[in-house]
């Protein structure tokens, strides 16, 4: 039975949709999981262009309004994905995707669904039809406030927030730090990632932004938050797993972190 991956946050702009497709082609490409991407961003649908499906014959709202989903289901590197249609107008029920994917889980290994960062059912569509929820932040104390009002309703409708992951990184010393960040929302930081000429590359080129160059600092975190959803331990070099050589004190409480992530995906 697959695992329904919810990829949220309640502000626009924090790189949500990138993560999305690239966390879903990594699974696929490097990991052979079996991987349905999901636009559940309704009202402004763009997962699409990252995915170079500008015109799709089925969307994400025409499942909604009753027809199958196997309708609306488009094949791109390597990943079943189904977009959302901006022109959609047709009414629709964002709160039936639960219901709509529990049959999707049983041919996929991971469902992974693009949120809508505006707090009405769509994204409580998403959080109810998630098994786990990762958080997606920028380090500023305006996204921080939206990454705890959405932890605290994560925590009201009894969902799983598995981890934030901390986007678009520019500067550390204007950024809010991962410890302010971990506890203010009580959910530990699994990822930091810089902001990078390469995500620009991949939207412009409507590519998934790892594609463009795996080696960027981006393509390893992606690297790194694969291994982590599909259950496997990422291989370290020797000399960085005895003494972090080459990382500051924020990278090595993240590798802690880490470690104890991993320890309790194991337990499970």
């Amino acid at each position: 039975m697959g695992e329904v991956i919810g990829i949220v946050s309640l502000k626009g702009g924090v790189g949500k949709t990138t993560l999305s497709a690239a966390l879903a082609s990594e699974l696929a490409e490097k990991h052979d999981k079996r991987i349905l991407l999901v636009d559940a961003n309704y009202s402004a649908p763009n997962l699409g262009i990252h995915m170079d499906i500008i015109s799709p014959q089925g969307s994400v709202q025409d499942v909604l309004s009753g027809k199958k989903l196997s309708s609306a289901i488009h094949s791109k590197y390597g990943v079943d994905v189904i977009p959302g249609n901006f022109l959609f107008r047709k009414d629709y029920s964002p709160l039936k995707l639960r219901t709509k994917l529990a049959y999707a889980k049983k041919s996929y290994d991971f469902i992974i669904l693009d949120a809508s960062p505006s707090l009405n059912d769509e994204i409580l569509s998403a959080l109810l039809a998630s098994d786990r929820a990762f958080i997606v932040t920028t380090p500023d104390y305006a996204s921080l406030s939206c990454a705890m009002k959405l932890a605290k309703l994560a925590r009201q409708r009894n969902r799983s927030s598995s981890g934030i992951i901390v986007n678009r990184v520019v500067d550390k010393k204007l950024s809010v730090g991962l410890e302010e960040i971990q506890e203010s929302t009580g959910i530990p930081v699994i990822a930091t990632i810089k902001e990078e000429k390469i995500v620009h590359e991949g939207l412009y080129h409507r590519v998934p932004a790892n594609l463009v160059w795996r080696s960027s600092s981006f393509g390893k975190e992606i690297k790194k938050l694969g291994y982590i959803l599909s259950g496997k331990k990422e291989q370290r070099a020797l000399w960085k797993k005895v003494m972090f050589l080459d990382m500051d004190k924020e990278e090595v409480n993240r590798e802690m972190l880490r470690q104890d992530f991993y320890k309790s995906m194991f337990r499970r």
